[in-house]
């Protein structure tokens, strides 16, 4: 559907709604405010203004969104459930006294995986005769009366094939293609068995990916108790009496290796595009996968017989963690196997995004984006609901204000709801595929707020180094929940920290990865972007996350009683994301700040000098190329820098703003080359790609050197490495010609 289309008629077909309006253009559409004025054209943020949204969003009103209406039933993608939400969306947002300009969804035609209501699936121990010995739990227990529902989804594995493995049980450890070779190197014959891991370590698709090259015929998940709940483990010290994950509790999750559609890869799944034979898919896991809980977990593993794992195998189920194969002798499933009966089905669904427009009153054709996702496992009442809830109170606000006629950006505001995100970034993904040139051409950021409160300690902000400053603004004007005068910067800084040759000690901005809607954005798009959340303290847990992640008991009553108490710290990730998106959407100069980004250059560029040098000069490649474009780079940002500061203190043409604006904004853009990882999908950002070599340097580089380092002089791997410092050679090149002046060719 056309964004035209989606978006409707509110303020008029002859407007084009604020998305359209040619580019580089300043005039209002009609139909809404008159022309600007050279007064409105130098529109600049209002402090005022800002500090009266950062007041109004309540923390009262977050938990209302969460408790009555986002967590009070589960919503899996394309449920009934999703599409009721999808309709609280529209109504908050075309609200006349405190919606957006319009607001519409969208719908794509997608291919998600359930499991069989027909055919549970099914984990059992089968005794020497076919009896079964002991059976798996096909649900979680219904300890609060919220797990018990018919629209609960028994844990599964989406998009696992359908099959019944038998045999021998043997323990994997966290599934990892060196996990696997160790249990080869201990004499262990693998065909056949079925492999039972651990979550963590590598993602979960390939734990069967790996154990499919080693003959495995099904693998069993688990979270073990040691992972989440630092050890923690009975069912007096877990949910409802703590936060820990319940014996009970299994993680569903998307095994799909990839993000986005899986059958229109490169296309939006709209009716009329090409679709793949979904038997021919590529990225599927290989060999049948299910999850289990750690009680079940228990059972199998404290009962396999064989020599114990390594000391870093080991875990908190109460016992010794042998390999196996097979049962002790002398047990209760002496002689057993193990048997999977996997019954998931492909369906095409439809998936909504929901899209809410505020206009910009100078630069319409300038959009900042802010988006969450909304579909859930079950409950959800975390992930992503506890984002969505902060997500509606923050556009009540601005809405408010909007309608009021008090307040209307500079540059256009796009708030999303994405559907399908827990299969795999769908419906971001798709939409990034449809609009790419538009979005391309007039995104200036992308700010994420998926999960918006971990737990209640501290600020966790990712995002790619031009947007650190920004966030370091906001985050100095918010005061820190709890006591004390702390702002959640400062409160920040003492949790994660750093220290930059440039700043000193500063807080720590993570990188992103495509753990979340951001990922089509940065990766595919290349838009500068951002995930903000509130998290734990890392000294008091070892979680790898908050522990009924995906599970059934992420409800309401968990965020209530041991998430986020008070919803403090929900309202303050509402005001440093709404911070964040006024100074984008506001401030006459865009708040980007690209000097940030020679930091990471030159600390990729000494790895590389540090940790491949000498290998490289072995092959007679040099990395001399590579300095002289970090150099022109960090040369280019400071005399953009310099540019900036002397039209701020002068005169300046809003047409040299527009300009100087549109290379902060493109900046990422030029960071991406298609060609650059063919082996992998939507991956562009030569900067941010996944790095699967040792050393923290231009991932492509370092990618290609670990393939190539037992590999003959002269061989293709060689080639790829020289082909791949060519390609970050010339992005840089590229970036820092993006930096000078515009008339300078």
């Amino acid at each position: 559907m056309q964004w035209v289309k989606v978006l409707g008629g509110v303020v008029g077909a002859a407007a084009l709604l604020g998305l359209g309006i040619i580019l580089g253009h300043f005039a209002i559409p009609k139909g809404a405010n008159p022309p600007a004025s050279s007064a409105s054209v130098s529109q600049d943020l209002d402090p005022e203004i800002l500090e009266t949204i950062m007041k109004q969003l309540d923390a009262s009103r977050i938990r209302e969104n969460l408790s009555r209406e986002l967590s009070r039933e589960p919503h899996l993608a394309s449920s009934p459930q999703d599409e009721a939400l999808v309709q609280l969306l529209l109504r908050r947002w075309q609200d006349p006294e405190s919606g957006l300009d319009s607001a519409g969804a969208s719908a794509y035609e997608v291919l998600l995986s359930f499991p069989s209501r027909e055919q549970p699936n099914r984990v059992a121990v089968v005794g020497p005769t076919g009896d079964i010995v002991y059976s798996c739990r096909q649900s979680e227990e219904n300890l609060t009366g919220e797990q018990g529902g018919p629209d609960v989804v028994p844990p599964y594995a989406a998009y696992a094939p359908s099959g019944t493995p038998q045999g021998l049980l043997v323990y994997a450890n966290r599934g990892s293609e060196e996990d696997f070779q160790e249990l080869q190197a201990r004499g262990i014959q693998l065909n056949g068995t079925i492999a039972l891991t651990r979550y963590g370590g590598v993602g979960r698709g390939a734990k069967a990916v790996n154990a499919a090259k080693h003959q495995v015929a099904g693998v069993l998940v688990y979270t073990d108790p040691a992972d989440i709940n630092d050890g923690q483990s009975l069912p007096n010290e877990t949910f409802p009496h703590s936060w820990h994950l319940p014996p009970s509790g299994v993680e569903r999750g998307s095994y799909y290796e990839y993000f986005g559609d899986p059958l229109t890869p490169y296309l939006p799944a709209n009716p009329s595009s090409f679709r793949l034979d979904p038997a021919t898919v590529s990225g599927f896991p290989p060999i049948p996968i299910q999850p289990i809980g750690f009680e079940d977990a228990k059972v199998l593993l404290c009962n396999l017989q064989g020599t114990s794992a390594l000391a870093a195998w080991q875990g908190a189920l109460g016992c010794d963690y042998k390999l196996g194969p097979g049962f002790k002798p002398d047990g209760p499933f002496a002689g057993s196997q193990v048997n999977m009966s996997v019954h998931n089905r492909l369906e095409l669904r439809n998936s909504s995004n929901v899209l809410g427009i505020i206009r910009g009153a100078v630069e319409p054709d300038r959009y900042v984006l802010y988006g969450n996702h909304r579909d859930s496992w079950v409950h959800g009442a975390v992930d992503p609901s506890s984002g969505t809830a902060v997500l509606l109170e923050l556009s009540r606000v601005l809405g408010t204000l909007l309608k009021k006629g008090t307040w209307r950006p500079r540059r256009s505001i796009m708030f999303a709801s994405w559907g399908a995100e827990e299969f795999g970034l769908i419906g971001s993904t798709e939409f990034t595929e449809e609009f790419f040139n538009k979005l391309q051409e007039r995104t200036v950021a992308y700010i994420n707020v998926d999960i918006s409160v971990f737990a209640n300690a501290t600020l966790r902000a990712q995002g790619t180094p031009p947007v650190q400053s920004v966030i370091f603004s906001a985050a100095k004007q918010i005061p820190a929940p709890g006591p004390g005068s702390l702002s959640i910067y400062d409160n920040w800084i003492q949790y994660f920290n750093r220290s930059s040759p440039v700043y000193g000690l500063v807080p720590s901005l993570g990188s992103l990865g495509a753990g979340s809607d951001y990922a089509p954005f940065i990766h595919f798009l290349g838009i500068s972007s951002m995930d903000i959340a509130y998290t734990y303290d890392r000294s008091k847990t070892s979680a790898r996350i908050y522990p009924t992640y995906h599970t059934a008991f992420d409800t309401f009553g968990y965020v209530d009683k041991f998430v986020d108490p008070g919803f403090s710290s929900h309202q303050a990730v509402a005001r440093t994301a709404g911070n964040v998106l006024l100074r984008l959407s506001d401030s006459l100069f865009l708040p980007l700040n690209v000097s940030d980004y020679s930091e990471t250059l030159r600390k990729f560029l000494q790895a590389a000098q540090q940790d491949l040098g000498a290998l490289l000069e072995q092959h007679s490649i040099s990395l001399g190329p590579l300095v002289t474009a970090v150099e022109k780079f960090e040369g280019a940002a400071v005399a953009l820098g310099q540019h900036i500061s002397a039209l701020q203190k002068g005169t300046f043409d809003p047409l040299q703003v527009r300009m100087l604006n549109d290379q902060l904004m493109l900046l990422e853009r030029a960071f991406l080359n298609p060609k650059a990882f063919p082996e992998e999908r939507y991956y562009s950002h030569v900067l941010w790609a996944p790095r699967t070599g040792s050393v923290a340097t231009f991932p492509g580089l370092a990618n290609a050197c670990s393939r190539a380092m037992n590999t003959d002089p002269g061989s293709a791997a060689w080639a790829e490495v020289q082909r791949q410092l060519s390609i970050v050679v010339v992005a840089l090149e590229g970036a820092a010609a993006t930096l000078r002046p515009v008339a300078d060719l």
